[in-house]
């Protein structure tokens, strides 16, 4: 049974015994499921009729602690419809529960006078730690890192150090990795808890923490820190204020949740799609239809220009009709091999691979490469033009994709380049406007040569 079947047999489940009344079953399935599962059946629940008043009547089943853990793998807004539906006292339980960095997250999405009312009845030092983290710009360290780590000052010995662990660790987002903080609480070095564990009970961890610690500010963007934990496979990466003073860690999940949402960002302007708030399944129909119309409308007028080059070439056109059946073929090799460039670029523009300093080193590599494809597409096709039309518009046609699949190649490497050197997202030389661009081009470059090599 999949997974996807499985949780609908547990909801289904769920709802009959919450509608019978059967507290006994609930009490036996819900601590059975996983949190992740268990918020995506919600999630589904929420989307129906009445769907807030049956998930609130569910989480209700279960101890604050871990309904605080389901509703941390809520969508944004669906944790907002249920922090809408939950009394101030019962919201407030839930958020002393969650991690500080979805607290920060759930607190945002809280209207001004909501977040007024509940800053009230927090102790001072939540209350001062949840402003903090929730000032901090959105796309940043410092709006996706947590403040629940284990500090240890230095000059503590290991045994002070492990009984400085056993009184925080229960709070920790993580206890692998500990941190070493001067006395004005700047970031001194970093310790494994392994380290910590096999060391000598009097030894300084001074003289066993790394000093050499990779560590982000709270203003880096927050793919920088997603990329620096692949790259150094981190389990959490220490972030810092201006003045070096450790403020909050950036965990591997939560870095993976950053490359998940980035790579999703890049593939929709990939394909001309606008940034989408929500899930393609969850997402309004005008919602879907605004963000996908506009270019597609640009992309319209666009291909005019395709039109126009063939009205123009109507006369050698009607002197060699056999040419029309190419020149779909033509256009779309070379917008195919033109995707295929700029997605490489893109990507490699995404992950750090290349950057703009390899242009020249990329253009002469692509030169080759698109040339030989070109050279290979034109043998592939030749036979099929001597058929169709004779050996002179074989000619024609394997000139023309050599060419075209050159130039397609080309302007999908170079494309991405342009438009960072603009200050635009890479990503914006998609797909779609890379192949109207040489589909263009193909139709001017393929009637131009036949009109040289037949007159």
């Amino acid at each position: 049974m999949s997974l996807s079947e499985t949780l609908q047999e547990h909801k289904e489940e769920l709802l009959s015994a919450l509608e019978e009344g059967r507290r006994d079953t609930l009490d036996e399935q819900l601590p059975e499921l996983r949190a992740a599962d268990l918020a995506e059946i919600l999630e589904d629940l929420l989307a129906e009729d009445e769907g807030v008043e049956t998930v609130l009547a569910l989480l209700d089943c279960l101890p604050i602690e871990r309904r605080a853990n389901v509703l941390g793998y809520l969508p944004g807004e669906e944790q907002l419809a249920l922090s809408e539906a939950m009394s101030d006292e019962t919201l407030l339980k839930v958020l002393e529960e969650m991690g500080s960095d979805e607290r920060a997250d759930l607190f945002n999405l809280l209207d001004e006078d909501r977040r007024e009312s509940l800053l009230r009845r927090m102790a001072r030092q939540e209350r001062e730690d949840l402003k903090r983290l929730a000032s901090y710009e959105e796309g940043t360290a410092g709006a996706i890192m947590t403040s629940d780590y284990v500090a240890i000052p230095c000059g503590m010995t290991v045994s002070q150090a492990m009984m400085r662990v056993r009184q925080t660790a229960p709070d920790a987002e993580t206890v692998y990795q500990l941190y070493i903080v001067d006395r004005d609480g700047r970031l001194a070095g970093t310790l494994s808890l392994r380290q910590l564990m096999v060391a000598r009970p009097g030894a300084q961890v001074d003289e066993l923490m790394i000093k050499d610690v990779i560590s982000v500010s709270v203003d880096e963007a927050q793919e920088e820190v997603a990329r620096l934990v692949a790259r150094y496979d981190l389990l959490a990466v220490p972030v810092v204020d201006h003045e070096q003073r450790l403020v909050g860690i950036v965990t591997h999940d939560d870095a993976m949740d950053v490359a998940e949402s980035e790579a999703t960002e890049d593939i929709h302007k990939g394909m001309s799609i606008g940034q989408l708030e929500d899930g393609v399944s969850r997402v309004p129909l005008w919602s879907l239809y605004r963000k996908r119309v506009t270019w597609l409308v640009l992309l319209v007028f666009a291909n005019l220009f395709s039109g126009a080059g063939i009205a123009y070439f109507e006369e050698t056109i009607a002197a060699q009709v056999a040419l029309v059946f190419f020149l779909p073929l033509l256009i779309g090799s070379g917008g195919n091999a033109g995707a295929q460039a700029a997605t490489l670029m893109v990507r490699g523009m995404a992950t750090g691979d290349v950057g703009v300093k390899d242009w020249g080193k990329l253009l002469g590599r692509e030169l080759l490469v698109a040339g030989s494809l070109g050279l290979t597409m034109a043998l592939a096709v030749a036979p099929i033009g001597v058929m169709r039309g004779g050996e002179a518009v074989a000619m024609i046609v394997a000139l023309s994709m050599v060419t075209i699949v050159l130039f397609g190649s080309l302007i999908g490497m170079c494309l991405p380049f342009v438009l960072d050197r603009v200050g635009w997202d890479p990503a914006t030389a998609s797909a779609p406007l890379v192949t109207t661009l040489v589909d263009a081009s193909g139709v001017l470059i393929y009637f131009s040569i036949a009109t040289a090599m037949l007159t």
